[in-house]
C-alpha cells in the first residue's frame, strides 16, 4: 500500500480512536451519563482500553493470515491509545471515584481483587509506551520485541479485571477473552510452523 494511503488510514484511526473520549464530554456536557456518571466512564474508558489493545495485538496475526505488512505501521498508534484510555480509566478510579482517598482505596484492592489486577495491567504497559518511540526501537534493538510481549500478559490482566469487575452477565467479557485466545493460538501456530522450517 501506498505511503499517503497508509498516512490517511492512521489519521481516520487517530479521529477513530478519539471518538469515545468526545462521546464522554459530550454525554458529559448533556448530562446523560446515566444514573452513575462515575461508573459509566470508568467503564466506558476502560472498555476502550481493552479494545484498543486487542486491535494492536491482531495486527500481527492479521498480518500474517492475509500478507498485510502495512498494518504494522498502526500498532504503536493502537497501543499508546490503549495506554491513554488505561490511564483515564485508573485516573478516574482514583479521583470520580475515591477522591484520592488512599485508605479507601487499600481496602476497596483487599475486598475487589480485580482492582489490583487492573492495577498490575496497567504498571506492565507502562514500560511499552516509554519503548514506543523510534530511539528507544532502536536502543533496545532485539530487546524491543521480548519487552512488548508484555502486552499478552497486559491483555490477560485486562480480560481478567473485566471478568471479576462484572456480576451478572459476564457474556462481554468471555467475548474478549474469546478474541484474546484465537490471537494468541494464531501467533503460537506460526510461531511453531516457522520453527519445522
Amino acid at each position: 500500500m501506498a505511503p499517503t494511503s497508509i498516512a490517511w488510514i492512521k489519521r481516520g484511526i487517530f479521529l477513530l480512536a478519539l471518538g469515545p473520549l468526545i462521546r464522554l464530554f459530550w454525554l458529559g456536557f448533556t448530562d446523560q451519563l446515566g444514573a452513575n456518571p462515575v461508573e459509566f466512564i470508568e467503564h466506558s474508558t476502560g472498555t476502550w482500553a481493552l479494545v484498543a489493545l486487542l486491535l494492536s495485538l491482531a495486527v500481527t496475526p492479521l498480518r500474517l493470515l492475509f500478507n498485510m505488512g502495512w498494518l504494522v505501521s498502526l500498532r504503536r498508534m493502537l497501543g499508546l491509545f490503549m495506554f491513554f484510555y488505561a490511564c483515564l480509566h485508573f485516573l478516574a478510579y482514583l479521583w470520580l471515584d475515591h477522591w484520592f482517598d488512599w485508605a479507601g482505596i487499600g481496602a476497596d484492592i483487599i475486598k475487589h481483587p480485580y482492582v489490583l489486577v487492573g492495577f498490575l495491567a496497567l504498571i506492565l504497559s507502562i514500560p511499552l509506551a516509554v519503548t514506543s518511540t523510534d530511539a528507544m526501537i532502536r536502543k533496545l534493538k532485539r530487546r524491543w520485541k521480548t519487552l512488548h510481549l508484555l502486552a499478552y500478559p497486559v491483555a490477560i490482566l485486562g480480560v481478567l479485571h473485566y471478568l471479576w469487575l462484572v456480576k451478572k452477565d459476564i457474556s462481554q467479557p468471555l467475548i474478549y477473552a474469546l478474541i484474546l485466545f484465537i490471537l494468541l493460538l494464531i501467533r503460537l501456530y506460526y510461531r511453531l510452523k516457522l520453527r519445522r522450517v
